[in-house]
């Protein structure tokens, strides 16, 4: 059994596939395994997968029709075999020690979720060259020493986590902000049942409250192991308006029967606080730009 299951799920990103994978096989943990999922992909990307897979074991690949990106994680969801679990967006790649570094603390501090971020130069940097039509650019990666790492190991999920930009009565050094799943490595033990609405947009925010509902220990890194690539034809950025109200909706009184069924009235009184508000919040303002 393989100690980290990287879920993939894979549509129409032949341009961006090979970069994706190949961050996998640079890791320096090597004991995974990857879930990718060809979500009914129209262009190159599932031979791509076929390829990798007839290369490396480690690559596990499953073809469906199109379900959207929920489907396709749900179906990798019942495949994982690792004791932990980490997700990829196939357009998007890691850094090479992200492995490593999550399963140190995660052994280090019996942590259930292990939480890093994402390079946000590298983001801006990329938005700002594909404006103008430039290469792309190519980061170079800075290398770890686990042991000398700082972070911040809590047993109070919720005095972090916030879906704010700018929390106002958090730690902002340590916030975790946004319920981003990718930005995370998860023990396999709290996922029992655990699966992603599907057909809406917005799914990360009740599947993220059941995660952090469900979370006993959390080590917190600040380091930028995440390369988000602003791909404009994605989901939510190349959804429409209405689509993106009804989703944000379903998604709201999803988290709201998650939250209901707790019990602890500090978890709830917090999640409310910091996640609830700022997501109604969100849905008044898309249903203004209606008007």
């Amino acid at each position: 059994m393989p100690s980290i299951s990287v879920i993939i799920p894979v549509y129409n990103v032949e341009k961006y596939l090979g970069r994706c994978l190949d961050s996998l096989l640079a890791q320096t943990w090597t004991d995974w395994e990857a879930l990718c999922v060809d979500d009914g992909s129209r262009d190159a990307s599932g031979t791509i997968l076929d390829s990798y897979a007839s290369r490396d074991s480690r690559f596990r690949v499953v073809h469906v029709e199109n379900g959207g990106a929920s489907h396709a994680r749900n179906i990798a969801l019942d495949m994982v075999g690792g004791e932990f679990l980490m997700l990829l967006d196939s357009d998007d790649f890691i850094h090479p020690q992200t492995m490593e570094l999550c399963m140190y603390f995660a052994r280090r501090d019996s942590s259930d979720l292990v939480t890093f971020t994402y390079h946000h130069p590298y983001r801006t940097l990329t938005s700002a060259l594909q404006f103008l039509h430039l290469p792309e650019y190519k980061p170079k990666f800075k290398k770890y020493d686990p042991s000398k790492v700082e972070t911040r190991v809590t047993e109070n999920v919720f005095e972090y986590a916030t879906e704010y930009s700018k929390p106002d009565d958090i730690d902002r050094t340590w916030a975790v902000k946004h319920c981003h799943p990718v930005r995370c490595m998860y023990r396999m033990e709290i996922m029992d049942n655990l699966r992603f609405i599907e057909g809406i947009i917005y799914e990360d925010f009740p599947w993220w409250s059941s995660v952090l509902f469900r979370t006993r220990k959390m080590t917190i890194m600040r380091l930028p192991l995440y390369y988000y690539y602003p791909n404009f034809k994605g989901a939510i950025i190349s959804s429409g308006n209405r689509y993106k109200i009804e989703s944000l909706k379903k998604a709201l009184a999803a988290a709201e029967q998650i939250c209901n069924s707790e019990t602890d009235s500090y978890k709830i009184e917090r999640w409310k606080k910091h996640f609830l508000t700022p997501f109604r919040s969100k849905l008044e303002k898309k249903l203004k730009s209606l008007k």
